[in-house]
């Protein structure tokens, strides 16, 4: 199984890469959506969080406000660090869970796409590592433009994140998205062709069907065994 690390940063266009994938038939584990999942109303980490910043973060209907809660964190690095601590064991359960089920149904290609794959250290169990990256200036008004935010708070947020050239140095891949969606699509197709390339025997190993032909070798192997053994008794 080939186990792909996809990351980037805020509005470089990791999201679009993702989508892409997706759109290409190679499943994507989205760490985005384990910790939505990880943070809803009555779960563990919700209450963790909800004990730890208080009610104030709560919208009318008792879910947690993002929104309020993300101005919250980004403005205080200390309150940062304290949330990635409190959901980290849950996100990334919940991230080994879906590579689980992918890995059963013998996915042999799995795109894990994690913004803070450096941070959280999983950069060490994937291969290739492909990083999303953008030019600082555009990457400020893209973001600026998304979110319809002033120039300050867009770059408190990007100046919040591991910088992006320390990860394009750590990266097998890189997409450059500084230019349009063509250009895009074209820096796109050609990281496509590097990770649906034939796995090594190792990566054949770690899939299912590298597990149960090891299965079927042993099993073999034990039967052949105990033939031979049979044969030779009447003999001794």
């Amino acid at each position: 199984m080939r186990l792909v690390g996809l990351t980037g940063g805020i509005a470089s266009g990791k999201s679009t890469v993702s989508n892409l994938f997706k759109a290409n038939n190679i499943p994507v584990v989205d760490a985005d959506m384990v910790a939505r999942d990880v943070l809803k109303k009555g779960t563990m980490g919700f209450k963790k969080v909800v004990k730890a910043f208080g009610n104030e973060i709560l919208q009318a209907d008792g879910e947690v406000d993002r929104v309020k809660l993300g101005q919250i964190v980004f403005s205080d690095p200390s309150k940062r660090q304290l949330l990635n601590r409190l959901l980290a064991p849950h996100i990334s359960m919940g991230i080994f869970c879906q590579i689980l089920k992918l890995w059963i149904k013998g996915c042999k290609v799995i795109v894990l796409d994690v913004p803070l794959l450096f941070e959280a250290k999983l950069d060490k169990w994937t291969k290739p590592i492909i990083v999303v990256w953008v030019d600082p200036n555009t990457q400020l008004h893209r973001l600026m433009a998304r979110d319809n935010s002033s120039e300050h708070d867009a770059k408190n947020r990007i100046n919040a994140q591991m910088p992006l050239e320390f990860k394009r140095e750590k990266a097998d891949i890189v997409i450059n998205n500084s230019g349009s969606l063509d250009d895009l699509n074209e820096e796109f197709r050609k990281a496509l062709f590097e990770v649906t390339k034939p796995l090594t025997w190792i990566e054949f190993g770690l899939s299912r069907q590298g597990a149960l032909s090891a299965l079927m070798s042993i099993i073999v192997g034990l039967l052949m065994s105990k033939f031979f053994l049979a044969a030779r008794m009447p003999n001794e």
